[in-house]
């Protein structure tokens, strides 16, 4: 499957159209049948939404938002309400390719999810006038940190921190390792979860902010991860003593979209999938492996 760009040469709204090509049928009859799906859009760290719009060929996407039948032709990704820039743009943006080049095609896989969700994953790219194709990574669980698995993205990010300010890396390790030994540590009694916050400092340095802590929803609802070039992406954090704490929020909090959490240990056999998980005692661990 892949989108074709045309109308080449701007960038902005009613610049370039995006058509899809060679759709999955199932994917294909389930656009059509429902004439129009928001695009749920994969960037480098996991799901987002985003302010486009897939279209069946048989509907069409009015300005104030609205979809009817017309028979445009194509089947399409298009700007909705508060988009200034095509879908190819924002690729661009999310995986920090290069300016200056126009799409002529995207590569993608697209898929709908058990929430009904129409998500979009670039896979590969080829620009207008170049020779070669190029690859995007599709990471699976990519905020993810755990001992049973380390995202590449979180390993990328820590050690380009380590390269780039051993002495901050090194702080970084200490502040974790003393807050995990004691949240680990069989002696610590009645010590509630959000005391995991004092590694917040720690995590800012590792390119995650933590935002305020609330009592409805999500505990840290408009986190933040700023990792290697690529832009900010805002995620919900919630703070778990232990993973498994969290199928409170699976049962309570639907539709779930996509969130992170952050724990000392991980015991959470199958998370839901768009659901990462951080574990403190194994970053404290690899950390000190890392510079000892």
């Amino acid at each position: 499957m892949h989108l074709q760009q045309t109308k080449a040469g701007s960038r902005k709204t009613g610049g370039p159209q995006y058509y899809f090509h060679d759709l999955a049928e199932p994917i294909k009859h389930y656009l059509r049948r429902k004439g129009a799906c928001p695009v749920v859009l994969q960037t480098p760290y996991g799901i987002a939404e985003s302010p486009f719009v897939a279209v069946g060929r048989d509907h069409k996407l009015l300005t104030n938002g609205h979809v009817v039948s017309g028979r445009v032709g194509h089947d399409r990704v298009q700007q909705s309400i508060g988009a200034d820039e095509s879908i190819g743009e924002a690729i661009r943006c999310w995986y920090n390719l290069a300016r200056g080049c126009d799409f002529e095609r995207i590569e993608v896989d697209v898929r709908i999810d058990k929430l009904g969700q129409f998500i979009l994953a670039p896979l590969k790219f080829h620009f207008r006038g170049k020779s070669r194709t190029a690859e995007l990574a599709l990471l699976d669980r990519p905020l993810s940190f755990t001992r049973r698995y380390q995202s590449p993205l979180w390993v990328q990010q820590i050690d380009a921190v380590a390269t780039a300010n051993p002495a901050a890396i090194r702080w970084v390790m200490q502040e974790t390792t003393r807050v995990a030994r004691e949240h680990l540590d069989p002696n610590t009694r009645n010590v509630h979860e959000v005391d995991l916050l004092r590694t917040a400092g720690a995590f800012s340095r590792l390119g995650v902010t933590f935002s305020p802590y609330s009592v409805r929803y999500y505990d840290c609802n408009r986190s933040v991860f700023r990792f290697l070039k690529f832009p900010a992406y805002s995620c919900p954090i919630e703070i778990k003593k232990a993973s498994r704490g969290f199928k409170y929020q699976i049962e309570r909090y639907k539709p779930l979209l996509r969130a992170v959490v952050f724990c000392v240990k991980d015991n959470l056999l199958n998370a839901p999938e768009h659901v990462d998980v951080i574990e403190l005692g194994y970053l404290a661990e690899h950390l000190n492996k890392l510079l000892n």
